[in-house]
C-alpha cells in the first residue's frame, strides 16, 4: 500500500519482488486511448472506456458493446489479436453451447483492451497488424505510462506474453502500487494525463458491470463503493485498487496464483483501511471469507486472512473516512 508521494504505508512480504500484474493494470493501459483523443474522434462513450479496462465475463452486454465498437471503427473480430475463447461466465458458456455457438475473439475477456489498443492506432495512423508485439508502438505507449507513473525503467524489466497475447511486464509489487497511487491522485501528472485519468475513473464508476460482470468481486465492490475505491483483478492471484480521495494505491499478489486467496487478502486490506464496512463485508463473504466444503457439501472451514496479517494490521492506525 503506497501513497502517491511514494511513501510505503503498509506492506507484507517481499514488496520489491518482481511480479506480473497481468490485467490488474488495465486502468493504466487504457490511458493512451483517452489521451490520444480517439474517444472523441470516433464518437465513443464512457461505456467504451469502461470495457477497455475490463476483464469481462463475455456476457451479452459485454459482447454487444465490443461488436458495436468494432463496427464503429470499421473493423471486425478478425482484427482482434487475442484468441477466441468461451466466455468466463459459465452460464453464458452453457447458453452458447446449447445454441450450437462456438467462441469468438469478441468473447475473450480482454477484447475491450485489445480494441482500445487498435482504436488508438487507427486514430494516430499506425499500422494495426501485429499491434500485440512487444516492439509495436501500441505497446510502447502504455509502457511509457507504467514507466512514468510507476517510476520504473520499463525497457530493463523482465517481460513475457500475457494470456491474451500482448506483452506483460514484471514489476516490483511496490512500483505497481505506486502507479496505482498516482492513478488515484493525478495531481502530479501533466494536464492531459490528469484529465485522462479522471475520465477513466468516472467511466468505471458509472459502468462497473462492464469492467467484470455478474458474480464478480470488482463489479460488486465498485457498484457499492466507487468512486471512493476502484478495484481491478489480474490473473494468477493479482489485485490492484486505488482510493482517489486519499491518494492511495494497493497491489497484491498471491504466490500460489489462486484467486481465492487474493480475494480474501483484498478483503482484509480494505477492512483494515476501514473502507469496507461490516454490513457490506458480510454481503461479500462468498468472496472475502468463503466457506470451505467437502465432497458431501459439509462446511469444514473458512478461508480468512492469516494471523500474521492480523498482527501487522492491528499495529497500524489506518481507518479512512469519506465525505
Amino acid at each position: 500500500m503506497v501513497q502517491s508521494d511514494g511513501q510505503l504505508i503498509l506492506s507484507m512480504g517481499d514488496v520489491m519482488h518482481h511480479v506480473f500484474p497481468r490485467s490488474a493494470i488495465k486502468f493504466l493501459q487504457a490511458i493512451p486511448l483517452v489521451e490520444s483523443g480517439a474517444i472523441e474522434h470516433f464518437g465513443l462513450t464512457d461505456e467504451h472506456i469502461a470495457v477497455s479496462c475490463a476483464s469481462h465475463n463475455g456476457e451479452k452486454v459485454h459482447c454487444d458493446l465490443v461488436a458495436q465498437w468494432l463496427d464503429t471503427i470499421g473493423l471486425d473480430a478478425n482484427d482482434l489479436e487475442c484468441g477466441a475463447r468461451l466466455p468466463m461466465h459459465q452460464p453464458t458458456q452453457f447458453e452458447m453451447l446449447a445454441r450450437g455457438e462456438g467462441p469468438t475473439r469478441i468473447h475473450h475477456n480482454c477484447s475491450g483492451k485489445h480494441l482500445g489498443l487498435l482504436t488508438t492506432c487507427l486514430h494516430l495512423g499506425d499500422k494495426t497488424m501485429d499491434y500485440r508485439n512487444y516492439r509495436h508502438i501500441a505497446q510502447r505507449r502504455w509502457f511509457e505510462v507504467v514507466e512514468s507513473m510507476g517510476s520504473s525503467r520499463v525497457m530493463q524489466l523482465p517481460w513475457g506474453y500475457d494470456g491474451c497475447g500482448i506483452p506483460c511486464l514484471a514489476m516490483p509489487l511496490q512500483r505497481v502500487a505506486l502507479a496505482m497511487a498516482r492513478f488515484a491522485d493525478a495531481a502530479g501528472q501533466d494536464a492531459t494525463r490528469s484529465v485522462a485519468i479522471s475520465r477513466i475513473q468516472a467511466a468505471v464508476t458509472k459502468h462497473p458491470y462492464l469492467v467484470a460482470g455478474k458474480e464478480r468481486l470488482c463489479t460488486d465492490i465498485m457498484s457499492r463503493l466507487a468512486p471512493h475505491i476502484l478495484v481491478k483483478v489480474g490473473a494468477e492471484g493479482c489485485y490492484t485498487a486505488c482510493i482517489p480521495e486519499q491518494g492511495i494505491g494497493i497491489a497484491l499478489k498471491m504466490d500460489d496464483g489462486h484467486d481465492r486467496g487474493a480475494r480474501v487478502a483484498l478483503g482484509a486490506v480494505l477492512q483494515t483501511l476501514g473502507v469496507l464496512g461490516s454490513d457490506f463485508a458480510k454481503e461479500l463473504e462468498e468472496y472475502i471469507a468463503p466457506l470451505l466444503t467437502n465432497s458431501r457439501g459439509d462446511v469444514i472451514g473458512r478461508a480468512e486472512s492469516s494471523s500474521e496479517w492480523q498482527n501487522v494490521s492491528s499495529r497500524e492506525q489506518l481507518p479512512l473516512s469519506f465525505n
